[in-house]
Formats: C-alpha cells, sequence, structure tokens
C-alpha cells in the first residue's frame, strides 16, 4: 500500500477484532482487492485496547471470540485484556496486516455518490491536525457498538460535593488510587463483577451498589474439555472440536433458557446460594425480576465474585441513591455508604456506524429508520457493511459471519459486472422494534440509534450463528430484497 494512496476497493474502519478479522478476510478471499484499515486511536485493539480498569478480561470463552483462522493456545478460556492485546498483535504481524493500519486516522464522514459508485471519506489525521480526503467502493464498518468518548454516566444528585474520586470504566487510568481505600462500585453488570473481586485484596473494603440483581453464572477459567483436546489432538483440529463444543453448548443453554425460563432461573439463582450459603439474602441481592436472557448474563470465572463476598471484603448492597454526600452515597433507605473512591459501572452508550456521519446522494442517512438486512447491511444504503456481533454468544462469531459475507457478495459483484448493490424492503415486510430482543439499560437508552429489524428474513435478526453460517457459506447472495447496479458510463 502506498503512503499516499488515497483509492481503495474497500474500506474498513477500526483496527479492533472486527476490522482486523476483516483485514484477513478480505486478503485471503478477495487478494486483487485493495483495501486500507484506518484506526482513529494510536493502536489495534479497540475495546481491549481502550478499558484499563482492573481485571479486565473476556466476558466469553476464547474459542469463540477468538477468530476462527487462528487457534486461541492459552489455557484460560476466559482471558485477561493483555492476553488478548497479544493475540491481536500476533494475528496482524502473521498475516502482515501491519502495513494496511493507518493509525491516527479517524474517519469523520462518508458520502456514496450514485453516479460514479463511490464513497467519499472525509478523514482526520490526528498526527497532523489535517483532514484528509479518501474514496472506496464498498465500506466496512467495524468499530463496534459504543461510543469510545464516552460512557454512559448519569448526573447523580449531590455529586459535586464527594470528596473522594467518581472515575467511569472506560475512562480508567494508572494513577487510580485504590488501596486500602473504601471503594462502591455502582452498577451489576460485567464491568462490575470483574472489577469487584480484582480489587478485592487491595481495598479497605469493596462494596458492589445496584438498584436490581443480575444473573451470574461462576465456571472455571480453563475449559478442561479443550485442554484435553490440545493434548491429544493438533492444535487446529483440538481448537475446531472445542469451539464447535462451546458453540453447541452456548446455542442449548440459550435454547434452554427461552423455553424453560423459571427452571434456568432456578439453576442459576440455586448456583449462587450454593457459593454464599443459605444464610445469605440471595432473594435482595441474586434474585432478578427479569427472565435469563432478557439481559444477558454475567460470567462469574472461578466462583472470584463470590470468593471476594465471602472473604468479608466485598460486599452487595441493593438499593436507590438519595445523594452523594462528603463522605460516600447516601442511600433511600436512610442507610449511608462511606466511600473514598466511587465507581460509575453505569454503562455504555451505544452508538452504530461508528459515530460517522453518512450520506447517501446527499442525503443524511438516519441509522434509526433503516432496516437491518441479515444484521450486516441496511435498507437503501448502498456498498456499505457494519458489524454487529452476536448478544447470545461471542462478538467475534457475528463478526466473522459479517466478514466472510462481504468478500463472498464483492466477489459475486465481480463476476456479474455489478458496481453496487443497496438492499431494498419488499413490500410485504413489517417492521419491528426491538433489534437486539434485549431489555439491557443501554439498548433501551439507545432504542432510537438502533436500525430496526423485519418481519421475515433477511430482515431478521435472529441471533442464531447456526442459520447464519449456514446462510453464508452456501445460501444464495442474490434475492429479491437486495438490488443490483451497473453504471452505464464508466
Amino acid at each position: 500500500m502506498e503512503e499516499n494512496q488515497t483509492h481503495f476497493n474497500v474500506v474498513i474502519v477500526g483496527a479492533g477484532i472486527s476490522g482486523i478479522g476483516a483485514g484477513y478476510n478480505l486478503q485471503k478471499k478477495c487478494p486483487h482487492k485493495s483495501f486500507v484499515i484506518f484506526e482513529g486511536r494510536e493502536n489495534f485493539g479497540g475495546t481491549w485496547d481502550l478499558f484499563r480498569y482492573p481485571g479486565i478480561r473476556s466476558d466469553s470463552d476464547m474459542h469463540t471470540m477468538g477468530f476462527r483462522f487462528k487457534p486461541w493456545v492459552g489455557k484460560k478460556m476466559i482471558a485477561d485484556g493483555p492476553s488478548i492485546l497479544n493475540y491481536l498483535e500476533e494475528t496482524i504481524s502473521e498475516n502482515n496486516l501491519g502495513n494496511k493500519i493507518r493509525y491516527q486516522h479517524k474517519v469523520l464522514s462518508s458520502s456514496w455518490s450514485s453516479s460514479n459508485s463511490r464513497w467519499n471519506l472525509e478523514v482526520s489525521n490526528e498526527k497532523t491536525g489535517n483532514s484528509e480526503s479518501f474514496t472506496c467502493n464498498f465500506l466496512m464498518l467495524c468499530g463496534g457498538y459504543y461510543n469510545y468518548d464516552e460512557g454512559y454516566t448519569p448526573h447523580f444528585d449531590g455529586q459535586e460535593q464527594f470528596n473522594g474520586q467518581i472515575v467511569h470504566p472506560q475512562k480508567w487510568t494508572e494513577d487510580v488510587d485504590y488501596k486500602n481505600k473504601k471503594v462502591v462500585v455502582i452498577g451489576s453488570g460485567a464491568t462490575a463483577v470483574t472489577m469487584v473481586p480484582a480489587m478485592a485484596k487491595e481495598v479497605e473494603h469493596i462494596t458492589m451498589l445496584q438498584r436490581s440483581p443480575t444473573y451470574y453464572v461462576a465456571a472455571p477459567d480453563e475449559d478442561f474439555i479443550g485442554n484435553f483436546f490440545s493434548k491429544i489432538f493438533p492444535i487446529k483440529t483440538a481448537y475446531f472440536l472445542t469451539r464447535w463444543k462451546n458453540i453447541l453448548l452456548g446455542r442449548w443453554f440459550y435454547i434452554r433458557c427461552m423455553n424453560s425460563p423459571e427452571k434456568i432461573k432456578k439453576m442459576l439463582i440455586d448456583g449462587v446460594r450454593n457459593h454464599l450459603g443459605e444464610d445469605y439474602d440471595i432473594e435482595t441481592h441474586f434474585t432478578p425480576r427479569y427472565k435469563p436472557w432478557d439481559q444477558r448474563l454475567c460470567l462469574v470465572p472461578n466462583a472470584d465474585m463470590f470468593e471476594a463476598i465471602n472473604s468479608g471484603k466485598a460486599s452487595v448492597v441493593t438499593d436507590h441513591i438519595e445523594t452523594f454526600t462528603k463522605n460516600g452515597i447516601k442511600l433511600k433507605s436512610g442507610d449511608e455508604l462511606k466511600a473514598d473512591l466511587i465507581i460509575t459501572a453505569t454503562g455504555l452508550n451505544l452508538q452504530f456506524l461508528n459515530g460517522i456521519e453518512v450520506k447517501v446522494d446527499n442525503s443524511t442517512v438516519n441509522i434509526g429508520e433503516k432496516m437491518a438486512y441479515k444484521g450486516r447491511m441496511f435498507s437503501d444504503v448502498p456498498n456499505l457493511s457494519a458489524t454487529f456481533g452476536y448478544t447470545t454468544a461471542s462478538w467475534t462469531l457475528g463478526a466473522d459471519l459479517t466478514s466472510e459475507y462481504v468478500c463472498n457478495l464483492l466477489n459475486y459483484m465481480d463476476k456479474k459486472g455489478y458496481d453496487y448493490c443497496s438492499p431494498a424492503i419488499g413490500g410485504d415486510v413489517l417492521q419491528e422494534e426491538n433489534y437486539l430482543n434485549l431489555s439491557s439499560g443501554y439498548i433501551k437508552r439507545g432504542v432510537d440509534k438502533m436500525p430496526k429489524q423485519g418481519s421475515r428474513s433477511p430482515w431478521k435478526n435472529t441471533q442464531n450463528y447456526l442459520s447464519d453460517i449456514s446462510e453464508v457459506r452456501w445460501g444464495s447472495i442474490s434475492n429479491n430484497d437486495l438490488h443490483f447496479k451497473t453504471l452505464t458510463a464508466k
């Protein structure tokens, strides 16, 4: 790739897991296509480079969160952030993707022109402060699902008078001092359940303050069956078997949650009770009001969260915040939690299309008014894909399939002589609101920023990897909902 090259067949936005996987697939399946990966930050890794809080780790097993083409060889299936970054660095190096990535290049806007079948991109070069122009034929947005600049932090009454430090995990820096301090973590999701046990040994005390309980699943951080496979099979075979074991088990468990929610709810709550004992108030602190998988379940590797509680260094409080005070948080119950440090693990701000302004023939695209096609493209938006992983399985499974699909689509258009394609909604498709079928807070807050789904395939977001992989690998690219066009003059 020439340093001054400004036109590419494909532009990938984002050098995290999705973007690196997209680069690999393009290089392998579309070797004649020129492409570049624009990354607004100084380093690859996306989420795993951004988050630096204590205990940062995967919330999916690495045999499914790892790439299909690169076996995860670590013994732990739940990996910490630095290990994931090392894995991504190896992937970039082994596949010579380093020279495809342009760091500190933040895509600000993209405008499609049907007359010449191109995207025109405005890119901020963060190194020089200059704005640069690029063009491409196909745009792959691989920047994840949330705003990297700001996490979700509601304003709490009285927070200005708090004498200690208030930190959102997304803004964590190495100089945050929590040793021998009283710490309160507001929230009960994956971030909170990661931070509490990681910090427990070094704090005076740490409290997880939640408005309502979450479902937790305790499991070993090692895959003993997978590790056994690795002893008796070649690396690729062992990885393949372990990966598919976990895919099928995950799908089976999700179906069980849908078909027998009360049985699964009892099983999950009994599992917590087994760790904390009969005398612990499970009903108040660990019995959610919603059904399993209405929100994502939180994994507790090696039951570390429960061990921290049993040690006395960590506790859970279920209550509502009335106001911050000089020395902590006053609750609606009248109790006060003393704190030197308050961590607002209150969630993310949902974001589609990398936060980029998108126009099609000078008309601004409102993604909230669009319908998602196969969970990868959008109605009336030509030659653009956006990666969104699974909520019922690992992110990378969905990212890999999106990359494979785009490669198949590009090769199909080349074979048929088409210049661009655009999904178009058929008259028999009814619009359905909830794209992700989850009731999580960050989903509800961002529902107007998400596309809609339709009442039938290919507009239905099934969240089913097994049917999706069959459709991508063996299904037809051509159908009545995807319209292809060729420029009359070139």
